[in-house]
């Protein structure tokens, strides 16, 4: 056995290893053109890994934090000071065994399948928006998709044939902060589920307990007044 092989052979054991990757939900499906995004479910796009490959070390303690240029046309949400900042409001052995957190880049494969957000083995990768904040999407969003844009400020317009989601800024770091960043740490440390389905439920019960709830819920996001950032919960 050659010496690349041996690379590749112990790589796809790591693999194997390691939890399976979860892409954020509601934001898969076939290829599509620059700047759309699809909204079908599936299991395809969240087994699908990541362009760059953090092999975990099991040592636990503070994460690395990887910053990528987003792409042309698209916009890195947060700042790494934001995550640190906001992963610290979390109880300390929630955040134990992740150890990156990468901003990546929009890459080809990413605009054919596109996300918010991933997990794979112990790094989450948050991915870039529309510099306009306005996403278009080919068909009409499913109530889940609705529900969950209206909770955190997101809008769905119709335009035509197409769909439009736009964002404002205080929106769209929100939703980030409190829905794709906790919901891809709850895929992480989520030891029990291995099926596609039971799996998103765990994450999005996560992502609404320690997110959305516990800075305040639909109180805090009424027009006019400022979303609460705190951890209230123990």
């Amino acid at each position: 056995m050659n010496n690349r092989k041996r690379i590749l052979k112990a790589r796809n054991r790591s693999y194997a290893r390691v939890q399976r990757g979860s892409a954020h939900p509601g934001s898969r499906g076939l290829p599509l053109g620059k700047g759309h995004r699809a909204i079908e479910r599936g299991e395809r796009a969240a087994f699908i890994p990541p362009e760059d490959w953090h092999e975990p070390h099991g040592q636990g303690g503070d994460f690395e934090i990887v910053v990528q240029q987003p792409g042309p046309g698209y916009r890195h949400v947060l700042t790494p000071a934001d995550v640190r900042a906001r992963l610290a409001q979390l109880p300390p052995q929630f955040t134990r065994a992740l150890e990156v957190v990468q901003f990546s880049q929009i890459t080809r494969k990413k605009q054919s399948y596109p996300c918010y957000g991933m997990q794979w083995g112990a790094a989450i990768y948050l991915y870039p928006v529309e510099e306009s904040l306005v996403e278009h999407y080919p068909h009409a969003p499913k109530p889940t998709q609705r529900i969950e844009a209206a909770m955190y400020g997101g809008r769905w317009e119709q335009n035509g044939g197409r769909w439009l989601l736009r964002w404002s800024e205080e929106a769209i770091r929100d939703f980030y902060l409190n829905n794709v960043l906790i919901h891809e740490l709850g895929h992480l440390l989520d030891q029990r589920n291995s099926g596609f389905a039971d799996r998103e439920r765990y994450a999005e019960w996560f992502a609404t307990r320690f997110g959305y709830l516990a800075t305040g819920g639909r109180n805090a996001r009424r027009p006019g007044r400022p979303v609460l950032r705190r951890h209230h919960a123990k």
